[in-house]
């Protein structure tokens, strides 16, 4: 996944989704000056040293001056993704509303080579490529239930049924939209644990897309996280 050197741009996550940096408030040197406060001390750009000012931060786990800065992400994702990108509570989201609008007929149907089956014991499962006829009659079934669900959903809005209530005939890989507004702190917290192999596929890819725009507008900050493996200060 590559992306230009430039501020404002979009990547495109799985079949129908994107990850696009609408606003931000960013940069190494609101860490490093917050940090250099403390003695009364500000500076202009990043300076020798500053570096390795960020890294000990970082290191010793001094969290507040990754907090002075802000992102603001235009996100299209399943609905499935939302909720557990939703359980990461120190940030603002804003979703589409179903109950005022019709959503439209995109779904999420995974490639072949992302149908798992999952193995092994409460705690430690693993996760295998399922056979070919599993995925493909999982596939199958999927397809038509998404369809035949979305053309019920749609048939009742137009007979009158209120958005709210007809919402119920949908799936939760019906993608939604949302507005995720966070710092750096709490960026590094949901990359540390979403952009894991342990992480859900789909999760993840999001994840690496939100990384891609870390690195542009923070590259120090960014470059020491995944230096002192990707703990969150």
């Amino acid at each position: 996944m590559d992306i230009q050197e430039q501020v404002l741009t979009q990547l495109r996550v799985l079949n129908h989704g994107f990850v696009r940096l609408d606003a931000a408030m960013a940069d190494d040197l609101s860490v490093i000056n917050s940090a250099r406060v403390s003695f009364g001390k500000r500076h202009d750009q990043v300076e020798d040293g500053d570096a390795g000012l960020l890294k000990f931060l970082m290191k010793y786990r001094h969290g507040t001056p990754f907090e002075h800065n802000a992102f603001r992400f235009h996100i299209k994702a399943p609905i499935f993704v939302f909720r557990e990108w939703q359980r990461h509570r120190i940030a603002s989201y804003n979703e589409m509303s179903a109950r005022y609008m019709e959503l439209p007929a995109e779904w999420y149907i995974p490639d072949p080579e992302n149908v798992r089956v999952r193995v092994g014991k409460p705690g430690r499962y693993t996760y295998e490529l399922a056979s070919t006829e599993k995925t493909l009659s999982y596939l199958a079934d999927l397809k038509y239930d998404c369809q035949r669900s979305f053309s019920f959903y749609h048939k009742h809005i137009l007979l009158g049924i209120a958005p709210e209530i007809a919402r119920n005939f949908l799936h939760v890989n019906h993608y939604s939209e949302m507005y995720w507004t966070t710092n750096a702190r709490s960026m590094m917290n949901f990359l540390s644990l979403r952009n894991a192999e342990t992480a859900q596929w789909e999760i993840q890819q999001f994840a690496v897309a939100v990384e891609e725009f870390f690195k542009v507008m923070m590259p120090i900050t960014a470059n020491a996280f995944v230096d002192l493996g990707r703990v969150a200060p």
